[in-house]
């Protein structure tokens, strides 16, 4: 009865423990100060800030990388580039790959979040021992004897959290777990990103070949007339030479760009994740179609990008591990046991008398308390808060970093926007004067000179049209990347004009 009570009272203080336990000695998260700008300086337009908002005050970041990413790729009204990008959530490695860790990191949670619970196992099986008499204090030279027991028994074996090292280390896996969920955004985004960026730039690219495709025409028709003048004493020779060096140099020019559209197929066939062998798209050159997105607020960055958020969550689980390591310096409270029966003979496994039990642990004791490690658990303290102030300074940078990438992105459309305007306006010209030196060239009042001057000039012209017009595509795309995607293809959030096709 004594044993009883005895066992009754060590459960009871047990459940005490458990019910006590868990006292995080993890500090406070402090979030680093930034001073959030009121306004975009290259957006051109005076801060729409809400009232209840304080431009150039710290706000906290409230990451909303829970929520599924926007296709905004639809605001481009273009069917081929919405199917390329389903193909990429689809089939892109480096999505698997963040797909993969998310899945590593919510079993690591879980395996964290099972420490909780007690351990329990069960086993069954016989095991044979020899003694010496000298074990058995019959002395040396004694004879010793065999043994065969049978056991079945089952086993517990629970922690008690009383410091908080268990609910620490779960805090900074679920806030592991909570980045990677963020990085896996991140790179979804980025991928995204990629698949449009490098689809502009092959339209882009696709236009120029079109574009020096004709200029090889024209210069193939303008040397065979050459040729037929010559022929006919008309022209001189160095007229002839002239008018072939262009073609030669229109024809190398071709190749070129010719060797750039097939690099750039490739790498769009990688983020597909296909073979360059296996993929081919249809050639259509880029239209003009200027996106208009309106940036926001600063502040909202803090809640739209994804590797912010993931930043966020890397500052919380350096700083829960803060608690981990404080919780070595405390005494550890581990409950062990163990209940069955255990019998020299099988059949008599069964019986009530041949029960046992243990209470309290195999070897050492229940309650461990550290006196001297040398400075181990001192050590990894101070890593623990270095890896917290690390992970800060990440913070920060990674918000300073955005705040760059919206600049660079709205300097490079405003500025982009005016220079296509300028070129278009340069490429009439060109195409007048070309018009001009070709007709006064036929009636014998100028130089052939002065015909490849004027035409050179508008291919170079309409060439840096075509390109401005691809670093403007992609220069939106950039904007929506900077601005973490969070962008639909319909509503006030983002309209389209069309401009017409310089191809």
């Amino acid at each position: 009865m004594s044993r009883f009570i005895s066992t009754r009272n060590l459960l009871a203080t047990a459940a005490i423990a458990f019910l006590l336990s868990a006292c995080s000695l993890a500090p406070t998260e402090q979030r680093p100060g930034i001073d959030i700008p009121a306004s975009y300086r290259q957006s051109g337009a005076p801060s729409d800030a809400m009232p209840a908002e304080e431009p150039g005050r710290w706000k906290p970041a409230e990451p909303a990388d829970h929520q599924t990413p926007s296709p905004w790729w639809g605001v481009f009204g273009d069917p081929v580039l919405v199917q390329l990008e389903e193909e990429a959530l689809r089939a892109n490695p480096d999505v698997a790959i963040a797909m993969a860790r998310l899945k590593q990191a919510r079993a690591l949670t879980s395996r964290s979040e099972s420490e909780r619970f007690p351990e329990i196992d069960a086993g069954f099986g016989p095991t044979r021992q020899r003694g010496t008499g000298a074990a058995a204090g019959r002395g040396d030279g004694s004879p010793g004897s065999t043994q065969t027991l049978w056991r079945a028994q089952a086993s517990v074996a629970y922690e008690v959290d009383v410091f908080g090292r268990v609910a620490s280390g779960i805090a900074a896996a679920r806030a592991d777990e909570a980045r990677q969920r963020a990085l896996a955004h991140q790179m979804l985004l980025l991928v995204q990103a990629e698949v449009a960026g490098t689809y502009f730039g092959l339209r882009q690219l696709e236009g120029e070949l079109r574009l020096l495709a004709d200029t090889v025409a024209l210069r193939e028709d303008a040397a065979a007339l050459l040729e037929r003048q010559l022929g006919a004493g008309a022209v001189a020779r160095h007229i002839v030479d002239q008018a072939r060096t262009e073609l030669f140099t229109a024809r190398a020019e071709h190749l070129a760009v010719a060797q750039q559209h097939a690099q750039a197929s490739h790498a769009l066939a990688i983020l597909l994740g296909k073979a360059p062998a296996s993929f081919s798209l249809a050639a259509k050159p880029l239209e003009a179609t200027v996106v208009q997105l309106p940036p926001g607020l600063p502040s909202t960055l803090l809640e739209r990008r994804p590797d912010i958020a993931a930043a966020e969550r890397a500052m919380a689980a350096e700083n829960a591990r803060i608690g981990v390591a404080k919780a070595a310096y405390f005494p550890s409270l581990a409950l062990t046991g163990s209940l069955g029966y255990e019998s020299a003979a099988l059949g008599n496994l069964g019986n009530w008398s041949q029960r046992t039990f243990l209470l309290g642990p195999l070897a050492g004791t229940m309650l461990s308390l550290p006196l001297f490690d040398g400075g181990r658990r001192e050590a990894e303290l101070d890593r623990a808060r270095g890896a917290y102030e690390e992970s800060v300074a990440q913070y920060r940078k990674t918000v300073l970093q955005a705040f760059r990438e919206v600049e660079d992105a709205l300097v490079a459309m405003r500025t982009l926007d005016a220079r296509i305007a300028q070129q278009r306006e340069a490429d009439a010209s060109a195409a007048r004067v070309a018009r001009s030196a070709k007709a006064r060239f036929d009636e014998g009042d100028t130089d052939y000179l002065a015909v490849v001057d004027a035409q050179r000039t508008r291919l170079r012209n309409r060439q840096s049209l075509i390109q401005s017009e691809g670093a403007r595509a992609r220069a939106s795309v950039d904007l929506v990347r900077a601005l973490g995607g969070g962008w639909e293809a319909t509503g006030s959030a983002a309209h389209a004009r069309s401009a017409p096709s310089s191809s």
